[in-house]
Parts: structure tokens; sequence; C-alpha cells
């Protein structure tokens, strides 16, 4: 595996005909694209990052159909991950992202006794604060209200909500998605989102694949 050297010239574009055209058609009349500018790529970046985070994996082009109203047969961004850590190119940019995209139901229930711990709710949204402070946004799905049986005056209510829960940078379409410089804003994220993971690795247990 050849070093990484940035996503191809045609990574965007590639993208932008599949949302105006998802089809069978396109896919196969555009597939060296995306094997070249896209996924190659996202190969050789997950490759260099492995020493530090792990080995890592390219999602399926394919979406899968079964039970979406949407029945568009290609994923319209390409995810890469070595969990708890995400990497994404689309025609939107770069995104790089690091926590549990969803929690299981048992994951949950010990996500929410140690948020109601003082000591250790309180240490998340400290780590959580310094992520914000890296230049990160705090994200994942959450209750429209309180969890049931928790107090509507809890401290830390807002971190309770939350059923998944991640940090993320996204950087638009730009020379450096091209080049060296995405795997250095990568690096510099998930490095920035490791002690979200850490404290979820603690306190939730083991990460498992994303859902993207």
């Amino acid at each position: 595996m050849s070093a990484f050297t940035g996503f191809g010239e045609d990574a965007v574009e590639f993208y932008d005909g599949l949302i105006a055209d998802n089809s069978k058609a396109y896919w196969t009349d555009h597939r060296e694209v995306y094997e070249g500018d896209v996924r190659t790529p996202m190969l050789a970046l997950l490759a260099d990052l492995e020493p530090e985070f792990g080995p890592g994996k390219v999602f399926r082009p394919y979406r899968d159909v079964r039970f979406s109203h949407d029945k568009t047969p290609y994923k319209t961004h390409c995810g890469g991950y070595a969990a708890p850590f995400y990497v994404e190119v689309s025609t939107e940019g770069l995104m790089a992202a690091g926590g549990y995209y969803a929690m299981a139901p048992d994951q949950l229930t010990r996500y929410r006794a140690a948020v109601d711990d003082e000591r250790r709710g309180e240490d998340l949204r400290t780590r959580l604060d310094e992520a914000r402070g890296a230049g990160l946004t705090v994200g994942g799905e959450q209750l429209a209200t309180r969890p049931r049986g928790v107090d509507p005056d809890h401290p830390r209510l807002e971190l309770m909500r939350h059923k998944g829960l991640h940090v993320a940078r996204r950087w638009p379409p730009d020379d450096a998605l091209h080049g060296p410089a995405a795997r250095a804003r990568v690096q510099k994220a998930w490095r920035a989102a490791r002690p979200l993971a850490e404290w979820l690795a603690d306190h939730v247990g083991p990460s498992e694949q994303p859902r993207r």
C-alpha cells in the first residue's frame, strides 16, 4: 500500500455526479474514478493512521435498501473507520469524527449511570468542552425529552438525553483534500476526540463498528 498523498482530483466531482444520477449505469461508467480517486486513497489514509489508531476498514459503497423507502443503490459518501474513529469524504469535503454513533441498550444504561455520577459525569463534560476548544462539534442522536425516571432538573440533563455521542469536524472541499494535509487534519481531529473515546470505552464498553 502506497503512502497517502491525498484524495484524487475527481473525488468530489464523482459524488456530485452520483447525487445527480444514483444509478448502476453511472456507477459502472465511473467505477475507475471511485477506485482510483476515492477508495484507494481512503485505504492509504487508514494505513498511514494505523500505527496510532489501529487497523481501519472502508465501508462498502452499496446502500442497504431492504427496509428503506429510498431505493437509490449507492452511498453518496465514502466512509472509513478505525473504531471508534471515523473519516468520510463526500461533496461536502472531508469529515473526521470519534465516539459512538449509537449505543446499544445495555451500553446506554451504563452511559446514563456514568453521567448520573457527579465525578464521571463532570469529567465527560470537561472532555467535551476540550473537544469543542479544539474545533470539534458535539453530536449524536438525542431524545426530544428527558429519559424516563430522570429528574427534569438534573445538572447534566443535556448529556442524559444522548443515545449516541461523538465529536466531529468538517472541512469543505479545498486544495488540502488532495494532498497530505488531509491526513494531518484527520489525525489532529482523532487525537482531539480520543479523550471522549477513552471515557466511553471505560464507562460504556467497547465500541462496535459505526453504522454509516
